[in-house]
């Protein structure tokens, strides 16, 4: 590991991600993984008590528009693979950071739940290119950008309030490379110090609001004095390629930012943690799940083509690495999860 402040935080459990539904290693409370992915996937999303019973970049000049991204789903609901929950009692928050921290901070993301009257309930995420720092009962930790697929258990009840970086803000914070947390989830003291614990006493269950402005002054205390115009750079590169599911390739991007892939290969590592081809690869298969849910495309050749394959055989290798099954498996899977017949859509 390099030397910096990763390397004084205490690192737990990880994995890498590898083979069909690889997924990182379980925490102390299972719970933590799935919210960290569920930070931007429920924008927009009814979650609320239910019971038992884009814009271009001027620096980024030559970006292309033939291939939006789908507008099913907000972007930050991409990602989730079975969107409709099963009954139960759920609550989401999502607040925008302080002027004073936006540079840094996407949102703040507050998730409550109360399952105890109903059966454990499994969420299965792809995950975004951001960090998160997370608190739960006990615990203060931070997320480095998952390569895997997340397959979480939600049961009983419980509470979790956090924080999406944006991409590219994390080293500001560590001085280290975003990629030391690639697959990791680490202690959040090497990093916050004896703060951590004005983030645990009193809990900041129940209490949205309340956590934002004590998690924000624990912060604000540790921001850098200007931003860093690289990490700001590489976040507008990552929205575009987000944005624009016509980007199927490094090459592209190379050529429609003017960088070159050297730069951009380097700046990834240190700024966002995962390769642009990684990054390129996750967008394309979240427009992937967007297609198949919304019923615009089937599982076929054509989706394939759609989304920049040279052939199926590729796109279905993809999306059964990371799904854990197959594209047409998939939608079948989703129809029984609705309770629709396939001909429904």
């Amino acid at each position: 590991m390099r030397a910096g402040a990763i390397g004084a935080l205490a690192e737990t459990a990880g994995a890498e991600a590898s083979g069909a539904g690889a997924a990182i290693a379980e925490p102390a409370d299972r719970s933590a993984a799935i919210l960290v992915a569920r930070a931007g996937m429920v924008i927009g999303r009814a979650l609320i008590s239910s019971h038992c019973t884009g814009t271009a970049i001027p620096a980024i000049g030559k970006t292309r528009h033939r291939h939006r991204m789908t507008a099913h789903a907000p972007r930050g609901a991409r990602g989730v693979l079975y969107p409709g929950l099963a009954p139960g009692r759920f609550h989401h928050d999502q607040q925008p950071p302080s002027a004073d921290l936006a540079p840094w901070i996407e949102h703040h993301w507050f998730v409550s739940w109360d399952l105890r009257a109903c059966p454990p309930q499994v969420q299965s995420t792809l995950p975004h290119p951001n960090v998160h720092l997370v608190v739960e009962d006990g615990a203060v930790r931070l997320w480095g950008v998952q390569r895997a697929r997340f397959n979480r258990t939600l049961a009983g009840r419980g509470w979790v309030h956090g924080v999406k970086f944006k991409v590219g803000a994390l080293p500001a914070f560590l001085r280290s490379p975003a990629a030391d947390l690639m697959d990791r989830q680490v202690d959040a003291r090497g990093l916050l110090g004896d703060d951590v614990d004005r983030l645990l006493d009193p809990p900041l269950a129940d209490a949205p609001e309340a956590g934002k402005t004590r998690i924000e002054a624990v912060l604000r205390a540790r921001v850098p004095p200007v931003v860093d115009a690289r990490g700001a750079r590489l976040a507008e590169i990552v929205d575009v390629i987000g944005r624009d599911a016509g980007i199927t390739s490094v090459e592209q991007l190379c050529t429609m930012t003017g960088e070159s892939a050297r730069r951009l290969q380097r700046d990834f590592r240190h700024y966002v943690g995962a390769s642009p081809k990684w990054v390129i690869a996750r967008y394309r298969l979240h427009e992937a799940l967007a297609l198949l849910q919304s019923g615009e495309a089937k599982p076929d050749a054509e989706l394939a083509q759609r989304l920049g394959y040279f052939d199926q055989a590729h796109f279905i290798r993809d999306f059964r690495q990371l799904v854990g099954m197959t594209p047409r498996a998939y939608v079948s899977a989703l129809h029984r999860d609705s309770g629709e017949p396939a001909a429904a859509r």
